[in-house]
Formats: structure tokens, sequence, C-alpha cells
């Protein structure tokens, strides 16, 4: 078919397919409008976001603080999804070194991380066995195995993990070349508990029993522990503590089992937490949780007390206002200049730029996978005048190339449009917030955005 056969070929209703009168109208009227023109010649030789940057947003911003509670540096997760994990331990973070009376300190991540890759793995064939009856072809069980062993979790799954498995001091189990970044570990997991997946499918397919798939279950998780050495080392059963503090002091605490030091050193009553969230399509003073959420086989699940934003915002400045830094998850790469570390509702106008009007609002950006929890952080500053937030100073873990070396300033109308969770204690909670948490939490299915992973 020739390309003016191709144009001619319209036997179908009006406005169904594009005629060439119809792009000969839109050339005509994009050539008319000489902005159009202006518009063209900038962005096809400068990147979208340094043409876009609302200069007014920049100008009114200022990094300074009514409460700021950091006096310590950022970490960094390198290349590697486990902010989720740092921004936990970086909660934990100041009560220990306040403990230990030293200026620096860090929790081993990759500790703590090489546990998550464990259990997870665990859980992943676990739901393979409990799904079996299901189509391969299953929507949920496409979910599983579309990235079954990624390096994202949630609040929740963090406090399995340091329930179960407890915490380590960096010293005592250091980086690996892998924990930092862990592209091709995981890449080698994916396929080998896929793999694992579809023999466990097989053996109940073919008439064996639970105990059948589970006993081949525990052969593979052999396996995944061997190349989680492998990459990350072996994780210890005890270790030997002591340090100098910053008054030169020596202490010696001689050896420690993860759980013990996770006991001793963490002050925050974690067990006392609560994850609130806000999300506008749901109901709100209402409990949810996410099918197939999880990390820790036989764990407590993940479930999340859903209040409005002005709410959630009303805990996250009481509690900094209190002196205590609060763990949040957000969508990190929405209206964010890196290098500036500054978000704002409105930083980039794409609007003016193209002509054209954006109209969802946050229920709407869910429903339609515009917008989800895609990081988590630190909340250690709020800014605020006659009783109302107007910026937040948020500690990342990016390490202190980007932002103000490390920190970042979120304008408070970003907070309402990307802000997702905050993990608080109950005593924060209002009384209309209790009665919600006793509520029996609604099953939200496994590719549900709320179950996004940080």
């Amino acid at each position: 078919m020739s390309s003016e056969e191709a144009w001619l070929t319209i036997g179908e209703p009006m406005g169904k397919t594009i005629t060439r009168k119809q792009v000969d109208q839109l050339r005509k009227e994009f050539a008319s409008d000489p902005s159009n023109k202006v518009a063209q010649n900038a962005v096809t030789n400068v990147q979208l976001p340094d043409l876009t940057m609302n200069r007014d947003v920049v100008q009114d911003t200022a990094n300074t603080f009514s409460t700021k509670l950091d006096d310590w540096k950022v970490t960094a997760q390198m290349r590697t999804g486990r902010c989720w994990l740092f921004a936990t331990l970086n909660l934990f973070r100041p009560g220990t070194m306040k403990k230990m009376n030293v200026k620096e300190f860090e929790f081993s991540q990759a500790h703590i991380h090489f546990w998550d890759k464990f259990e997870r793995s665990n859980h992943l064939l676990e739901a393979i066995i409990e799904t079996a009856d299901s189509p391969v072809d299953d929507r949920t069980i496409h979910f599983l195995l579309s990235d079954p062993i990624g390096d994202g979790g949630q609040w929740n799954m963090a406090m399995n993990l340091i329930r179960k498995h407890g915490l380590v001091p960096k010293s005592a189990y250091p980086e690996s070349n892998t924990s930092s970044a862990t592209r091709w570990m995981n890449t080698e997991l994916k396929s080998f508990l896929r793999t694992s997946a579809c023999e466990i499918r097989g053996i109940l397919e073919r008439g064996g029993s639970v105990n059948d798939a589970r006993a081949h279950k525990e052969k593979r998780m052999a396996d995944v522990w061997k190349m989680l050495c492998i990459h990350l080392g072996t994780p210890p059963k005890s270790f030997d503590w002591q340090w100098r503090d910053k008054d030169g002091d020596f202490h010696r605490k001689g050896r420690m089992t993860p759980q013990e030091f996770a006991t001793e050193y963490v002050d925050i009553e974690w067990e006392d937490y609560v994850c609130v969230v806000n999300d506008p399509r749901n109901e709100y003073y209402q409990t949810y949780t996410v099918d197939f959420l999880q990390n820790v086989a036989g764990g407590p699940p993940v479930v999340y007390l859903n209040v409005p934003s002005k709410e959630m915002k009303a805990i996250t400045q009481k509690l900094l206002e209190d002196g205590t830094p609060v763990w949040m998850g957000c969508d990190v790469g929405k209206e964010m200049d890196r290098k500036r570390g500054l978000w704002d509702a409105d930083l980039y106008d794409v609007e003016g730029l193209y002509g054209v009007s954006y109209g969802m609002g946050k229920a709407d950006r869910l429903r339609h996978n515009q917008t989800m929890m895609t990081h988590a952080m630190l909340f250690t500053g709020v800014d605020v005048v006659n009783g109302r937030p107007r910026r937040w100073r948020v500690e990342n873990s990016w390490g202190q190339d980007t932002g103000q070396k490390g920190y970042y300033t979120m304008n408070d109308s970003w907070y309402d449009q990307y802000m997702f969770e905050i993990a608080a204690p109950k005593d924060y909670l209002t009384e209309k917030m209790l009665e919600g948490l006793e509520t029996e939490p609604v099953v939200l299915p496994a590719w549900d955005p709320m179950g996004s992973l940080a």
C-alpha cells in the first residue's frame, strides 16, 4: 500500500482514524502561533527541566527551619533500592548515637538487607505453593513473578526483619560490592526464583503434596542462602562490640547477638508504631492491607490506616516539634530538583510551556498509574509559621552530592500531592484514628499502587 493509499483508507466512522485534512490543520495551527516556534527551538536544544523551572519557587524557598533535628551526616544507599531500610535505620540512629555518646554511627544496612532477601525468597515460594491451583497466567501470579526479589520495601516489612533477626553495627557486617550495587545479584536471584517457582508448580501439578513442594522449596532455599552469602557475606550469629566515645572514653560490651544489640541500642518503641497513609481513593479511618505484600512468611502483615492528608501532616509536625524524626514514603521523582534538593507542587511549569493542562488530582493519579510511593526517607525538620507548616526538611539516603549535603527541602504544597505514608507512635493518633485502627483491614489486590515498594 502506498502512502497515498494509506491516507485514503478512511472507511471508518468520522474521528476514528487520523486523516490528512486533520494533520494539515494541526500543522497550520502550530505554525500560526509564534510562541510554539520559540518553545520548539528551546526544547530541542535544552533539557526540559531547565526550561520549565519555576524561578519564583526557587527564590522563595529558604533552607532554614524553625525546628531542625539533624546534626549528622547523611548515609548513602549507593546503586540500590534499599531506601526503606536506610530510612528505618536512620530513624534509629540519633538515639543510638546519644546512648553511646558518639558523633557518628551507622547500623549495618547490608545485614538487614541480607535477611530481607532470604526471607522474601521464602515468602515468594510459599505464595507460589498457596496459589498453585490458579493458572500460571493468573494476574496475581503474574504480579508475584514480575519482580520477585527487588530491593524495595515497607515499614512493617523492616519491623518484621528486625523483630526476627536483630541489628548489627556497620563494622560487624560492612558493605560488599554487591550490597552497594545489587543489579547483578537481583538479576540472578530473579531467574533462580522463577525457576524454583516453575519447579514447585510442576510438583503440585503432577499430583505431589504440599509437603513434597516444601521439601523442594527447602533445597532451593539452601541454594538461595549460598548465593546470598557469596554476594553479601555470611551474616554473623554474634560479634564483638566495643567503641570509643566522643569524649575519648573506651567502652566494651563483649560478644553480642544481633537481637541483643537491637534491644540494647534502639531506644524507639517501634513495636508501638503504626503506618498512617493518605489514599484519597479509599475510605478514611479504615485499615487496609495488600494481598501478598510481605517479606517474612508468617509475620505480621503490612497494615495501613488511611487518613486525610491534613491529619497525617499534623502528626508529622507534632512528632518533629517533640524532637522525633519521622519515617515517610513519597513519590520522590515528581516535581523534584535533585541538584538543589527541592520539591514543590509547581516546581516545573510544563503546562505553560506546552499550553496544555493536566487535570488529574491525587486520587485519579493513583487510579491511572501516574503516581505511587517510590521512595522512603526521613523528616528531620519543619518550618512553621502561625502554627502551620510551610516547608519540611528531609534526610535523604543518596549521599552528600545532591541537595544541601544530602538534605532536601519540601515545600508544603508538595506534601499534599505526593506524600503517601508515615510511621508514627499510636500515642500521636486521634481518637477517631484509634477507632479506625480497630477496623478489619480491607484487602487490596496485589497490584494496587498502595502495595508499591519504596
